[in-house]
């Protein structure tokens, strides 16, 4: 049974750290107030790192109600699936795949968003359905479609939503495809990470349109991008700020073992020895991460530490063509470098971290994307759609 006056308290709470953030914004607040997160968190679920119960302890509600409370009315996302379903119990599992989303992060997209009484929107990926709620209380269930690939989500989300006093129209399907019998919307919000942004749902959406996405490069890095629609069909638009997402279900990458690269032969193999002065801890952060990811295709960093803290970084490719390791040493001015294959993949992404710190290492607002639905090319750029990032290799 709720507890009206907690839920109140909490409710206040959470939306005064939200607007201090400036995530939650005015307009939003009553839909905010009207729809509590606790209605879509299920009973067991594991909440991130800020929360006491600590990073990725599970929280059961029937076993200890206040925890539970406490997570859900934290800033944190809260992971509410493993594995595609197939892990049972309190453990962990291997991978998250459903998560009830971190507030801040749901209401920088709804903001970003900017919906419009009498818009219609589709969001792909209804996870706990919180979302589809929000949105359904802000422009009418009528204007809602939200697509889930995931049967039992899609169940789960469907009750919550339901029992919450919302109808909005909820498939079971591919997102990437969207939902061509609601067409044209003019809002779509995508709430798990794309390494492209799906042809069909820049088809479906109108001209003037806006799709707010969460875009991860395959090097790394992550950030949401907000798109307007085109007259000419061509969808373009800023990057608004850092994410981290779990990834569409059909955008995960299958990424092949290093001994796959090395042919049976131990390292370096083949490999093309160098020396580089930029620092393999250079590139590792999550801003760098993500321009060098604009600016290569297909590749995929790995790091193998050792006791004494330094570490052999390994970058490889998704056609397993090319490998580089490049050895930190800690204090170290020079770093050795081994690089094999058809590419030198150690060469793209120096030249790549090169181009963004000798541009003033440029923020994620600086930068932004143009997707051309019909031939596929996303096209990232800075400061301006006529100025595109280099891409190197």
């Amino acid at each position: 049974m709720i507890d009206r006056a907690a839920t109140e308290a909490s409710l206040d709470g959470l939306a005064s750290r939200l607007m201090d953030l400036g995530a939650l914004t005015s307009d939003w607040l009553p839909s905010y107030r009207a729809v509590p997160r606790e209605l879509f968190v299920p009973d067991l679920m594991w909440p991130g790192e800020a929360v006491g119960t600590g990073q990725q302890d599970a929280a059961d509600r029937n076993e200890d109600p206040d925890a539970w409370h406490e997570a859900v009315y934290s800033d944190v996302s809260l992971t509410t699936q493993w594995d595609d379903g197939r892990h049972s119990g309190k453990g962990k599992g291997k991978t998250p795949t459903c998560s009830n989303s971190q507030p801040q992060m749901v209401f920088s997209m709804l903001a970003a968003l900017d919906v419009q009484e009498g818009n219609r929107v589709l969001e792909v990926g209804t996870g706990t359905g919180w979302n589809a709620a929000l949105l359904s209380e802000r422009v009418g269930s009528a204007n809602v479609t939200t697509i889930e690939v995931d049967p039992e989500n899609a169940m789960d989300a469907r009750r919550r939503i339901e029992a919450a006093g919302y109808s909005p129209c909820m498939v079971i399907g591919d997102g990437a495809e969207g939902h061509s019998d609601g067409a044209p919307y003019d809002r779509i919000l995508i709430t798990a990470a794309v390494h492209h942004i799906p042809s069909e749902l820049i088809r479906q959406l109108r001209p003037g349109g806006v799709l707010v996405a969460p875009y991860g490069t395959t090097y790394g890095g992550g950030a949401v991008v907000r798109l307007t629609k085109q007259e000419n069909g061509t969808a373009l638009g800023p990057f608004v700020g850092s994410s981290a997402f779990m990834k569409l279900r059909q955008h995960r990458v299958p990424r092949q073992h290093v001994s796959e690269y090395l042919g049976g032969v131990p390292w370096p193999a083949d490999g093309v020895k160098s020396v580089t002065k930029v620092s393999p801890e250079a590139v590792g952060d999550w801003l760098p991460m993500f321009v060098i990811g604009l600016q290569t295709v297909g590749v995929f960093p790995w790091a193998e530490n050792y006791k004494d803290g330094s570490y052999t970084l390994w970058l490889r490719d998704q056609r397993v063509s090319s490998w580089a390791t490049v050895d930190y040493v800690p204090g170290s001015e020079t770093f050795e470098v081994y690089q094999a294959g058809l590419r030198e993949l150690w060469t793209e992404v120096s030249a790549a971290y090169s181009w963004w710190a000798s541009n003033d290492r440029p923020d994620f607002q600086r930068l932004g994307l143009t997707v051309d639905p019909e031939s596929g090319l996303h096209m990232p750029w800075m400061n301006s759609s006529e100025y595109p990032l280099p891409i190197v290799g």
